[in-house]
């Protein structure tokens, strides 16, 4: 048997015989001829069979024609043939002229899903769902974008590490914590690799990165909270400021961005009506309290008394830059130590405020980042700020006992850049099995 050629390269194959395989998509069958749309995991193919004929003109029936009769929509199938290049054919400029199905396995006639479903009802057919030629770019262009940013960091000497995501106390507070039985004991699933990042600087391995799950449990059920979810994640050392962080992470959204445009950009306009834009560096930076002041100029007050920017002011400072500098992206600066973690670096002449920054894309915060705290007398006070007891995070505090430089770095939803890059409405739509408060399956 010829070699399987993917659908995608038969256009560049010379007409011939040919072997492809996939899933049925759509069957036409007609009286004097057969049509069946063939897809696989980089394309569709139109296969075409003649019926056969008696000497009177009456169709015959063989096994090839009983055989495509019975397919069924998502049956999986191997077929022979040969490849022709027509111009007339509406689909792709080529078809197979059919000589023999093997049928690997029949699909249920009837899907449970259809194109008008709700999301919630895909989401429980989601290896149906993702039969769809759009869903399947969402994760290849997810697989692009990683590979952009993992070649930014290998080709400027970063380290990329897996942190262990069972702990033995809260990374950062105990609020949002997941708590798993652990042999005799109780254990905690990872809400980031912070302090684990952070000991990568005390280890004197300068620059590293991690691209893994994290957890948090929170009860929320808007379009941007999961769960679980895939953190991006880089440190740093021997910064001045988070500036530092911020030019790094500028740069890795430039590289991730014109990756995905340059491979995926054609696809995105024709199945998602969306323009990628590549970010122009410098990104615009605003202090948040400059923020909330252009938001209430603009005729909204953020309500909230925590320091921090709500969704909508977040949408609100977006319109804005969009409007004003016709960008994308604002680092929203200078957040108030109240609430940001003990291990934010304050500002020196104002221990109101930290050395930290929210990456806003397309309205929604996609990323948090700072500077943080390498002195430990200091990190020891901070912690008692905060109400904690430093003695429960003994581990974390001698990793700068023995010496530690100045850094940073951020950590960034991968879910979230995907759907605001392709305009989605919800992270559930770019996760490949979402996980939230009610959903565990499949």
């Amino acid at each position: 048997m010829t070699a399987r050629v993917l659908i995608k390269d038969l256009s560049a194959q010379a007409d011939g015989p040919v072997t492809v395989s996939g899933w049925v998509d759509t069957v036409r069958d007609q009286k004097k001829v057969q049509f069946v749309v063939l897809r696989d995991e980089s394309g569709a193919v139109q296969l075409v069979n003649p019926r056969k004929t008696d000497d009177e003109g009456l169709v015959v029936a063989d096994d090839l024609s009983t055989t495509i009769s019975g397919l069924s929509q998502g049956s999986f199938i191997t077929v022979t043939g040969e490849l022709k290049h027509d111009e007339r054919v509406k689909l792709g400029g080529i078809e197979v002229k059919l000589s023999g199905i093997e049928v690997l396995s029949h699909a249920i006639p009837e899907t449970p899903i259809a194109a008008d479903s709700s999301l919630d009802k895909r989401l429980d057919w989601r290896f149906l769902d993702l039969r769809n030629p759009k869903q399947n770019l969402i994760f290849r262009i997810q697989t692009t974008f990683e590979h952009a940013l993992r070649t930014y960091w290998i080709e400027h000497d970063f380290i990329e590490l897996h942190t262990p995501k069972l702990m033995a106390s809260a990374s950062e507070s105990r609020a949002e914590l997941f708590e798993v039985d652990y042999f005799d004991t109780k254990a905690y699933l990872a809400q980031s690799p912070q302090f684990f990042k952070q000991m990568a600087q005390s280890a004197g391995f300068g620059k590293i990165f991690e691209v893994g799950p994290a957890f948090r449990a929170d009860p929320s059920f808007t379009s941007r909270h999961a769960t679980e979810f895939t953190s991006i994640d880089a440190e740093i050392s021997w910064i001045d400021s988070h500036e530092d962080v911020m030019k790094l992470h500028e740069d890795l959204m430039v590289a991730g961005f014109s990756a995905v445009k340059e491979k995926h950009g054609e696809e995105i306009k024709a199945l998602f009506a969306v323009e990628v834009t590549v970010p122009t560096t410098p990104f615009p930076r605003i202090p948040l309290a400059e923020a909330k002041e252009i938001v209430k100029a603009r005729g909204y007050e953020v309500p909230r008394e925590d320091d921090d920017m709500d969704p909508e002011g977040e949408r609100q400072i977006a319109a804005y830059v969009k409007e004003t500098y016709g960008h994308e992206f604002v680092f929203l600066t200078d957040y108030a130590a109240s609430i940001r973690p003990f291990y934010h670096m304050r500002h020196e002449g104002d221990q109101s405020l930290t050395n930290s920054y929210d990456l806003i894309f397309n309205g929604t915060e996609i990323s948090t980042g700072a500077q943080r705290e390498h002195r430990v007398d200091v990190l020891i006070e901070q912690m008692k700020d905060k109400g904690m007891e430093p003695e429960e995070l003994d581990f974390y505090l001698d990793f700068f006992r023995y010496g530690a430089p100045s850094h940073g770095g951020f950590g960034m939803g991968l879910a979230r850049v995907l759907m605001l890059m392709l305009h989605q409405s919800s992270i559930r739509e770019v996760t490949y099995l979402f996980r939230g408060p009610t959903r565990l399956l499949p």
